[in-house]
């Protein structure tokens, strides 16, 4: 578009105003700023290749140039981070972040503490702030790990658990109970 009138400051700084109402201002350490004509879109081009855009809804997006990452912050307060690697990150306004990481694994955490990990083959991965742990497998088996045991439920109902001091025991739907000491030895079994 047509220069309209320009303007040089003693500072160094330049001032263009276009005939469609934009504004260009270059600063003398190579930033230069675009107002748009509508006086709400803003874009900052900095010296070392990073850029600002200021949208008319008060959306800043912030691209860095040297890590290849964009920062978007929305009116509402939500942040959304995208890294040139394919990992995008999610900050709500709540504290809760939502990272989905290049593998398509989602990470959920939770202003409480806990955390949710859900993966590209749907096993969903849930630990508690206490540091327990249950996961999901998407053929139906459930895993818990506790300080004390670590516990696998199978789908027909088998639930075997594992204890800290290494003794299995597992129970079967049918009501029979075996258990094991540490080094596999059988110490009971009730054949039913």
């Amino acid at each position: 578009s047509e220069i309209q009138r320009e303007t040089a400051y003693p500072d160094g700084k330049v001032e263009k105003v276009l005939k469609n109402g934009c504004h260009l201002i270059f600063f003398p350490n190579g930033t230069w700023k675009k107002v748009g004509s509508d006086g709400k879109t803003v874009t900052i081009t900095f010296f070392n290749g990073d850029v600002k855009q200021i949208m008319p809804d008060q959306t800043v997006i912030y691209y860095y140039a040297d890590a290849k990452t964009t920062h978007t912050t929305y009116s509402d307060g939500l942040e959304v981070l995208q890294f040139s690697n394919g990992q995008i990150e999610k900050h709500y306004p709540d504290g809760k972040k939502e990272i989905t990481f290049p593998d398509q694994t989602i990470k959920n955490l939770f202003t409480d503490g806990q955390e949710e990990s859900i993966f590209p083959d749907g096993t969903i991965v849930r630990v508690q702030r206490d540091g327990s742990k249950t996961i999901e497998f998407n053929n139906g088996q459930r895993e818990l790990h506790t300080s004390q045991f670590k516990r696998r439920e199978y789908p027909d109902g088998t639930v075997k658990t594992v204890y800290m001091n290494g003794q299995q025991e597992t129970k079967y739907v049918s009501g029979r109970i075996r258990i094991k000491d540490k080094d596999g030895n059988i110490i009971m079994d009730t054949k039913l």
